[in-house]
């Protein structure tokens, strides 16, 4: 089953981003889900080792479609006990993004962030870096 994922949201997300999420809910069916939350995660990743980032996508149901809801990368910070925290929230019901070192940034502001992130996270889905799980809520 194919779900129609409204592309127009601000902030602009990348066309690539899109595939990457259309690709992994190619073969979901949600039925009676009214929201959907896919998990990227690198399983080496960790706060001594480093590696990829997890990354959380949440996408709502509206009428026909689905909509993102937020895009958020964790990071591990702090010392000496490190916790995983957010480091890029992309909120597309405030049209706003978070940035651990900035705090919250608008849309206009936020595009070169964004593309950094969409972009090093697409490479790193086609790297194979992470593993996904898909949830229905």
């Amino acid at each position: 089953m194919t779900l129609t994922i409204k592309r127009n949201q601000l902030p602009a997300m990348p066309d690539r981003f899109y595939q990457v999420i259309e690709k992994e809910l190619a073969e979901v069916t949600p039925k009676d889900a009214n929201a959907i939350t896919l998990n990227f995660r690198d399983p080496d990743y960790s706060a001594e080792a480093g590696g990829f980032h997890p990354v959380e996508v949440r996408l709502e149901k509206q009428q026909d479609h689905w909509r993102l809801v937020y895009v958020t990368d964790f990071a591990f910070r702090g010392h000496p006990f490190p916790e995983l925290v957010k480091d890029i929230d992309i909120c597309f019901n405030s049209k706003q993004v978070y940035s651990l070192f900035s705090g919250w940034i608008g849309e206009q502001e936020s595009q070169g962030l964004i593309k950094l992130f969409s972009d090093n996270f697409v490479s790193y889905y086609q790297m194979e870096a992470y593993q996904v799980e898909v949830s229905l809520d």
